[in-house]
């Protein structure tokens, strides 16, 4: 398994590291953030215990200056993501670096469902992982953790990637011609922006991952767990229904990149993909900015025709 992941250090102006391999866990939430916040603040407890002593030492302050993360930085956050008073949203970033992308970090946006400055607006939650931790801790650790967090958070979509680990998706800040070929290679490699998702994906979906975590509505849209089970009935994959009608949809043995050069993409990959089409984010529009057409692309790329 070791030796099929890729090492990627993206780097972006002045040679500083824009993104670099790991493990992501995402988690969307469609709930204002004020009904959620004790769920959100355990999930950042139980992640920080598990990772090394001394992982993150900056946040993001008010003010949008990194600062270091000592105990009155906790408290701050703790305050950010438990607060119940009015305002547009809730954000907490914890960070490894102040300025390049760690392995470790941290992103909260709580969102206001009723805003109307976003178009739909989703509670957002992500972790990551270097890839080194994942070759220590072996798969089912990882999987166990993912499932963990996932228990905490009434969410209504979710999952774990190998991913273009980076900060507020500074991997697009790197050389777009290596990132480009890179995102062709694996498909299985996921480039997350949480920040840019949680004011747009709603109850939607980004397709199907390694681990799948799926509620409600869009566990029911897709036909419900039995339903699922029918669809993906492939050695490779499991389904563990989960506490309020959630289930979590595992669809290998292991977070593979999918390297093209060397295997097809999985059938279940491409089954499920199927599924979902009705409900994947697409940016809508006859002309779209550039940006917008490549990630509605890259979105439905388990849909194309090998």
């Amino acid at each position: 398994m070791k030796e099929n992941y890729p090492v990627i250090r993206l780097r972006g102006r002045n040679d500083w590291l824009a993104a670099r391999d790991g493990i992501v866990f995402s988690f969307f939430i469609h709930r204002d953030y004020s009904e959620i916040g004790p769920a959100i603040w355990r999930a950042i407890e139980a992640y920080v215990r598990v990772i090394p002593p001394g992982s993150l030492n900056w946040y993001t302050a008010a003010d949008g200056d990194m600062v270091p993360l000592d105990d009155e930085g906790w408290e701050h956050n703790r305050e950010e993501v438990m607060g119940r008073g009015g305002g547009g949203g809730r954000t907490a970033e914890l960070l490894e670096s102040p300025s390049e992308t760690g392995g470790y970090q941290v992103e909260y946006y709580g969102r206001r469902l009723d805003t109307p400055f976003h178009d739909a607006p989703v509670t957002t939650l992500a972790f990551t992982f270097p890839t080194e931790y994942l070759v220590v801790q072996g798969v089912a650790r990882i999987q166990s953790l993912a499932l963990e967090l996932a228990r905490e958070l009434p969410f209504n979509f979710g999952y774990a990637s190998f991913a273009l680990v980076s900060t507020q998706g500074s991997w697009a800040a790197g050389d777009w011609d290596i990132t480009e070929a890179l995102l062709a290679r694996y498909p299985g490699l996921d480039a997350p922006h949480a920040r840019r998702f949680s004011s747009i994906l709603g109850t939607r979906t980004l397709g199907p991952y390694w681990l799948t975590f799926l509620g409600q509505p869009l566990l029911g849209q897709l036909g419900g767990i039995d339903a699922l089970r029918d669809g993906l009935s492939y050695p490779e994959v499991s389904l563990l229904p989960m506490e309020d009608d959630r289930v979590l949809v595992t669809l290998d043995d292991w977070p593979d990149p999918i390297d093209t050069q060397t295997k097809p993409i999985p059938p279940q990959y491409r089954a499920l993909a199927r599924r979902m089409e009705p409900f994947l984010f697409q940016y809508e529009g006859e002309e779209l900015p550039l940006y917008q057409h490549d990630t509605n692309r890259w979105i439905r790329r388990f849909l194309q025709v090998p």
